[in-house]
Order: C-alpha cells, then structure tokens, then sequence
C-alpha cells in the first residue's frame, strides 16, 4: 500500500533502519538515534548485552557464548525478534516522560526501492511489535532525494546513488516519483571487503577492521596519490602480526571490480529512462547520499567512469533521515503525484 504525504504528516516517529546505522526521529525532539545497526546477545540465556556502539565495538572480541547479530542487511530486517529489541532498547534510552507511557502512534519508516512483500512486512513487524499502532512505508531514495534537498517535484530529472554499507540504489526521480530505479549489491562493506581479499592475496595478510581506512583515505588523497599507506594484519602463515607497504594503485585494482558493477547499474538505469530526462541528467549530473558516499575518491571513480557531474551531499548519512522528518513535518511541498511510493 502506498503512502500519501497526508498519510504521513500524522506520523509522530520516523525511522531509518540501515544495515550500518539506526536512525529515529520524533517530532519536536529531533533526532533522538544514531547507532549501529548492532545486537549483543548471550546465546546461553538469550538476554540482550548491548545494543549499538556498545555492541558494535564488541565485533571480532567475543567468548563462544555471546553473539554479535546485524538484524538488518541491505535495508531490510532479517531478523524481526531482535530487530525489535533493537528498537526498543532505543526508544528506552532515549525517550523521556510521556512518551515512556504511551504508544509510538504512527511512525514512518524508510525501505530499498522495490522492497518484496516479505520485507515491507518485516519493517512494518517490527516497529508495531514496539508500539507503533499504524506504520507508513517510503522509498528510501526519495526520502534521500528529499533530504538532500533536490526538487524532487520538478519534471526535470534528478539521479540519486543512496550508498549503503552492503548495496546501493540508484534512482531518477521526476515529478515527485520514480522514473527508473535499480539496486545492486555493493556498498561500503563491499569495497573494504575487496580491499581486505586483495591485501591477503598480494601479500598473505589478513587485515583487521580498523586497518582498512588508511587505504581509503589513500584512494581520495591527491596531494599525496604517490604515497604509500602502512598496514598492519596478521600474517597467514605465521600468525605473527606483521606491517606491509600497500601503493594507492594497488587499493585501485582491488576496487576496480565493484566500481564496475556500480557503473553498470547506473547505465541500466539510465537506459530504461526517456531521452529528455537524460538530457537533464547530462547538465545536473547525479547526487551521492548514504553512509558509504563519504568514502574518499568515490565520487571522482564515478565521475571518470560516468563523465557525469557527481556531488555528494551534505551530511550523506543522515539525507534519508533528514528527508523522511521533512516529509514527517511538513516541510515538503506537495508533489504532482501525491504518493511518495
């Protein structure tokens, strides 16, 4: 079922459920969360540890007896029980006074262009096992597009890459509503985890999490193109800790194979759009939103394999948020189609 802007005006709570981060905003509060994505659990007695950054820092450190769960991937939950308790543990946190007291009411909440019945139930599941009496679902690109403040309403096109942590949805957008769309499986997790394969191919090294990004700020870094980043991993042979040497052209080639399946969702989505949009699209160029558009020199991959303009927006991870607590509070103009999905 699709959701009016009137439909969504009466909400009271929006919600970005993200792979990477849980974003909530509650009327006249602001933005209350901004946490991973993230759930410590004892498998023995099944009681939740830790929620968010607490259990987020706790990934790769566990006992035997204590799991670490991601109830959302690529925008979608997967795991509606502890979903659930993700949210609440949330809202417990952060709420005060009468809200601790009574229902959530209505909350809106954002889904991957193309979500499949399962999925919108998940999302709907899950913010009603919390308290929400009525759920209102939205496109997770127009919420972005939306949230960058690109006129959306206009007839003239507007391409938007929402880059999440394990895929990304590219969209055009005209007239308040989705021309083409298209989602592919790469993210941020897939970029790092190409740098983390090749690391340990070329050099026999298994990097941990926190040694990736200096090779991605290697790859955005012109002053200093030349320059090579120190690493340290544990050696696969050995099992030593031990320090390589990796060139920016090497972290190139290790992401050269997503960037070109990237690439090629773009040109499938600009092939099923009219010429005149694309047109537009020629002069404008595209927006990057989403947690993994910050990633150093990933707009200037686009832009050289594209020769489309590519900006990246203000504040990327918080644009979907942004845009669903504009169109929570009425701070959008009314769109020629009046539905937002």
């Amino acid at each position: 079922m699709s959701s009016t802007l009137d439909d969504l005006r009466r909400c009271s709570v929006a919600v970005d459920l993200g792979a990477s981060r849980t974003r909530i905003f509650v009327k006249q509060q602001g933005l209350i969360v901004d946490e991973p994505s993230t759930v410590a659990v004892n498998t023995c007695s099944g009681a939740l540890i830790a929620v968010g950054t607490a259990a987020a820092r706790m990934e790769g450190r566990t006992p035997a007896h204590i799991r670490v769960v991601h109830p959302v991937a690529g925008g979608s939950v997967i795991d509606i029980d502890m979903a659930r308790r993700m949210v609440r543990a949330f809202i417990g946190n952060k709420l005060r006074g009468p809200w601790r007291r009574k229902a959530l009411l209505r909350a809106a909440a954002t889904i991957p262009h193309g979500a499949d019945p399962l999925a919108r139930r998940a999302t709907v599941e899950t913010l009603t096992g919390v308290g929400a009496r009525r759920v209102e679902l939205v496109d997770a690109p127009t919420a972005a597009a939306v949230g960058c403040g690109l006129p959306v309403e206009q007839p003239e096109a507007t391409m938007i890459l929402l880059c999440g942590a394990a895929s990304t949805q590219v969209a055009v957008l005209a007239l308040g509503a989705t021309v083409s769309a298209g989602t592919v499986g790469l993210g941020g997790e897939t970029i790092s985890a190409a740098i983390v394969q090749h690391v340990r191919d070329r050099h026999e090294l298994l990097l941990p999490n926190q040694a990736v990004r200096p090779l991605h700020l290697a790859l955005g870094d012109a002053d200093h193109a030349t320059e090579r980043a120190e690493v340290y991993g544990r050696d696969v042979m050995t099992g030593l800790v031990r320090t390589v040497s990796i060139a920016p052209e090497d972290v190139r080639a290790a992401i050269r194979t997503p960037l070109t399946g990237l690439v090629d969702a773009i040109r499938a989505v600009l092939h099923q759009c009219p010429p005149d949009l694309v047109a537009d699209l020629a002069e404008r160029g595209m927006v990057l939103a989403g947690g993994s558009a910050a990633l150093p020199g990933l707009d200037e991959q686009l832009r050289q394999a594209t020769g489309m303009s590519v900006h990246v927006a203000d504040e990327p991870e918080l644009s979907a948020v942004h845009g669903l607590a504009a169109l929570v509070e009425s701070q959008v103009r009314p769109l020629h189609t009046a539905r937002v999905i």
